[in-house]
């Protein structure tokens, strides 16, 4: 029965996220080759701008729309989560063959399109367009600098004045790559290959598209002759102006004329190299840098944990153990220290269920953050299979479910050392961090909802996700807490006194704690830089190997950091090690919101609007709250094992 519903579980899984959003299709992932003169149309996504953050539909401006009308592209989770659109355009090209065509022109300009134009171009908003999966590029000179951008503007503002022009011209440079095709094909198969034939080469040639380049223009242009041209007429090639009176103003009653002209280009680029243009690693010494850094702060708390091992604990069980009885009574009498608190260490600390609920949320972040990074390092969530990664990470959440359920279970037996409220605990591990971040996102989603942003999810979207949460993850998790149930908890080498024992009055405890989380934050913040530039400025990030060495790094210094405070609070006679150990290195989450906010004042000073900055607080406490659980459950676990092995080497009656 229980192999049936875990069949049923995995069945949902593949339905809701594999069958509608196309799993097994990965857009980029194939190569494909076109034909001379062959139609191919480009496509558009939402509008986006680093200002406001706030993506909206292309077809919201009043741009021309395709004769057969839009049609909407399939979208996985991930893209639909990430505000993605993806709909088909007019803008479309024959395979090497250069063109210069007329698009449309609109209607005079209402009140409401001018300042909606007005307010795009101000806002900084791009138009993303994408061919053969390829998003569009362009280059732009400042300070003797070639920077590279993904879209190009809505608008156009001079220095120095408050008009506005519009871009309307599009010159295109599509750069292909003549693909030969093989020269042999299998005509049948046996038991092995068995039938070889020659093939014509030109049969299975083509071109592949290995780059998508625009120069936007803004071009002044009769509406009363254009308007008269059907859609696809080709008119003559243009340059793009520099004086101002010959650019397009933004204004009403004016109509505005789109036109665009392709230049097919040949290149030495293969196909399976076209995103590196996209993908160049800048800043890699940085990064090295970073690297080298963490690993300094690693050998220094080594070595504090080898001399706290080797010569402290060593030396003490040695002297411990050698004495008799009355001699080791005698000497727990003058001595003080961890070997005080023997009969105290293991007792059930406050709020426990509250304990075994983040740590079992914690296996499951941790775990999620592990697996999907190292499948990205090695090149299995490229970007060129948009949306990919954010759906992988949600699926793998669900699906470590069962884990997070095991795990939070099993350490309420061992508090309790019954399974009593087993249950109970599921459902708080199942509704904890996903509850929190549900909430967050509701209110987040109804700011977008009022301003009718395509980031806004849809309802049957929002719905689909309770569903899956309660349905699958909940289901899932309450498994991994009745196998939790049967497993055996672990034991304490040391029994626990029925008086507690008086601790010590100890000022500036919970500094030290504070202070810890910066060793581990260290470790991570140039990474963060680079990971907060890509999300809020439009860049791709794509050096998850570096992101899989700090990760690691990350646990290594959490772990060392967790077992020194807690060894510290044990020589202090202090036996409530429990959620100290957990904050120890839980608290680097702490420091890495207090620098997104730094970022968001100095870093995103173009950032704009209170739905903006909430947008970025509201995700910024998300990813927070989601660091603390994984490397509090770190710093716990690694606390827990130390003491475990530390007071398991003590003998008493």
């Amino acid at each position: 029965m229980v192999k049936g519903w875990v069949f049923s579980t995995f069945l949902v899984v593949f339905l809701v996220f594999a069958a509608p959003c196309g799993a097994f299709y990965l857009p980029g992932s194939y190569m494909h080759t076109y034909r001379q003169g062959e139609e191919i149309g480009a496509k558009v996504n939402s509008l986006t701008s680093i200002e406001t953050e706030l993506p909206f539909s292309y077809y919201s401006l009043p741009y021309c729309r395709p004769k057969d009308g839009i049609k909407k592209s399939a979208e996985n989770l991930g893209e639909l989560l990430m505000g993605d659109q993806i709909d088909n355009s007019p803008y479309r090209f024959h395979v090497n063959v250069n063109e210069s065509l007329y698009l449309c022109t609109t209607n005079p300009l209402d009140e409401a399109d001018v300042k909606l134009l007005k307010q795009r171009s101000r806002d900084l908003y791009q138009v993303n367009m994408i061919l053969d999966n390829l998003p569009v590029m362009r280059f732009t000179e400042q300070n003797g600098m070639t920077i590279q951008w993904t879209g190009y503007p809505v608008g156009y503002i001079p220095e120095g004045t408050s008009d506005v022009y519009i871009i309307n011209h599009l010159k295109f440079k599509v750069l292909v790559h003549k693909y030969e095709g093989g020269k042999v094909k299998v005509v049948g198969t046996g038991e092995g290959m068995e039938v070889i034939s020659e093939t014509d080469s030109d049969a299975n040639s083509g071109f592949e598209i290995v780059g998508f380049e625009v120069v936007p223009c803004s071009v002044k242009r009769d509406p009363k002759a254009m308007s008269k041209l059907k859609m696809y007429v080709k008119v003559d090639p243009v340059n793009c102006p520099v004086e101002l009176e010959k650019f397009q103003l933004i204004k009403e009653k004016e109509q505005i004329t789109f036109t665009y002209e392709v230049e097919f280009v040949n290149s030495d680029i293969r196909w399976p190299s076209r995103w590196d243009a996209y993908l160049k690693m800048e800043g890699s010494k940085i990064h090295w840098f970073s690297i080298m850094n963490s690993l300094m702060v690693i050998l220094f708390l080594a070595g504090i944990v080898f001399v706290i091992f080797l010569r402290t604990v060593r030396r003490d069980l040695t002297r411990y153990e050698e004495l008799d009885k009355e001699a080791q009574a005698q000497m727990n009498e003058e001595l003080s220290g961890w070997k005080l608190v023997v009969g105290d260490v293991f007792r059930e600390p406050a709020s426990s269920k509250l304990l075994c609920v983040m740590i079992g949320d914690g296996v499951q972040i941790l775990g999620m953050a592990i697996v999907t990074i190292f499948f990205a390092a090695f090149g299995f969530m490229s970007p060129a299979s948009r949306g990919m990664l954010l759906t992988g990470m949600i699926v793998l959440y669900m699906l470590l479910g069962i884990v997070a359920g095991y795990a939070a279970v099993r350490l309420w037996r061992t508090l309790k050392g019954t399974s009593e409220g087993w249950r109970s605990v599921s459902w708080s591990t199942a509704c904890f961090f996903p509850g929190i971040v549900f909430i967050v996102l509701t209110v987040l989603n109804f700011m977008l909802w009022t301003r009718n942003s395509t980031g806004a999810l849809p309802i049957s979207l929002f719905f689909g996700l309770l569903s899956l949460w309660f349905c699958v993850s909940v289901p899932l998790t309450l498994l991994g807490g009745f196998f939790g149930t049967r497993a055996e908890p672990i034991e304490f080498p040391v029994r626990t006194n029925q008086i507690p024992r008086e601790i010590p009055a100890k000022k500036y405890s919970w500094l030290f704690i504070l202070g810890a989380g910066t060793l581990p934050f260290g470790t991570l913040f140039i990474e963060l830089f680079f990971i907060l530039s890509s999300i809020w400025l439009g860049r791709f990030y794509y050096v998850f190997g570096f992101l899989l060495v700090v990760l690691l790094l990350l646990v290594v210094v959490c772990a060392e950091v967790s077992v020194v405070l807690t060894y510290m609070h044990l020589c202090a006679e202090d036996w409530r090690w429990w959620w100290k150990a957990f904050f120890a290195s839980g608290t680097v989450a702490l420091y890495v919101f207090l620098y997104s906010i730094n970022y968001l004042v100095f870093d995103l000073r173009s950032l704009s609007g209170p739905v903006s900055a909430m947008l970025y607080i509201g995700y910024s406490f998300i990813v927070s709250l989601a660091i603390m659980l994984a490397t509090g459950t770190v710093g716990f676990l690694t606390s827990f094992s130390f003491v475990h092995y530390l007071f398991s080497s003590v003998k008493i009656d």
